[in-house]
């Protein structure tokens, strides 16, 4: 699959004429099938929000690195904040980027001896004071790609031959929605290429919106290929939840993040449509023919699957970023070593 071969999906059409609404499903149940990385366009969110966005993070990102580390995500037991790069890790290595991960504005839980230990994700976000505006306009985008990545999902739904609404009991309400705004330092500032190590992404679908700088490389039969920019749009892929509830039809995409090159850097948002962590991944029921091309779901041994949601969250928040896990989950750490 050569890199422009990409698939571009129109949106809109889920809100269109019942042919437009047609052919998206068709378009979605063959690219999510055999493809799995496509570009969505007609989402409706602001170029001037985008802008914004990227602007006010670019001037978090440039502050002195005392400044930065007020927010430090090692301070959050809720894995909030600010991550200096190397500090996050994939498949053991370090992650070259720094970033802030934002989920929803919530208050922490009342925990009570016996509850699940996932309990403890819920809290408040961290903002920095140096940069006031940047809570209001990460709020206001996390609410644009809630929307977005709910379109897509009724989408996917739909493709599977499935009520628009069959995974709604178990995203709506306090879900597991994670933001990302990052910058990948260039390849002269860091030791080796590694932006993002090599993974799949644990939620429904993710959504990326990417600035003029590439980088985004998916794993395909045929290798790695690049997922160039494309003013405008969102790169989407598919997780494990999908993976997991059609027992491998939808397979969640292994892809990676190469660092710019020397002398640049490279700034993009990522959003993980997740489940509420109390949820269970139900199994779906296919149409026949669906049913009879899936293909189970991969089993890594380093890397086990739960249908209990808050289990797979939180090992994946513990192997990610260690500094958080030794300071606030001690009594875990032996546990998802």
């Amino acid at each position: 699959m050569p890199t422009s071969a990409l698939p571009i999906l129109d949106i809109s059409q889920l809100h269109g004429s019942p042919a437009d609404r047609a052919a998206l499903i068709a378009q979605i149940r063959h690219v999510a099938r055999h493809v799995g990385f496509f570009y969505v366009t007609g989402h409706g969110v602001s170029e001037a929000l985008a802008a914004d966005v990227f602007r006010h993070s670019r001037r978090f990102f440039d502050l002195p690195p005392t400044e930065k580390l007020k927010i430090e995500m090692a301070n959050s037991p809720h894995f909030r904040g600010y991550t200096p790069p190397g500090q996050e890790y994939t498949k053991g290595q370090p992650d070259w980027r720094e970033e802030i991960d934002i989920g929803l504005e919530l208050p922490p839980l009342d925990l009570l001896p016996g509850d699940p230990p996932w309990k403890r994700l819920q809290g408040p976000n961290q903002w920095p004071e140096a940069v006031p505006e940047l809570k209001e306009t990460l709020l206001h985008w996390q609410q644009e790609v809630i929307r977005v990545a709910t379109d897509l999902l009724k989408a996917f739904a739909l493709a599977l031959g499935q009520p628009e609404t069959v995974f709604e009991s178990i995203y709506s309400g306090v879900s597991n929605q994670l933001l990302k705004t990052i910058r990948y330092p260039g390849r002269d500032q860091i030791p080796d290429d590694q932006g993002c190590g090599p993974h799949k992404d644990g939620g429904f679908v993710t959504l990326v919106r990417q600035d003029h700088i590439g980088g985004l490389q998916v794993q395909t039969d045929a290798g790695w290929i690049d997922v160039p920019p494309l003013p405008g749009s969102f790169v989407v892929n598919i997780g494990e939840l999908l993976e997991l509830a059609t027992d491998g039809f939808l397979r969640a995409n292994v892809h990676r993040v190469v660092a710019p090159p020397a002398g640049q850097d490279r700034q993009s948002l990522a959003f993980f449509l997740g489940a509420r962590p109390d949820a269970v991944v139900p199994q779906l029921t296919l149409p026949p023919d669906l049913a009879a091309q899936t293909r189970g779901v991969e089993r890594d041994p380093a890397n086990p699957l739960f249908r209990d949601v808050g289990m797979n969250i939180l090992k994946s928040r513990l192997r990610s970023h260690p500094d958080v896990a030794r300071r606030h989950y001690g009594d875990l750490v032996a546990l998802h070593a």
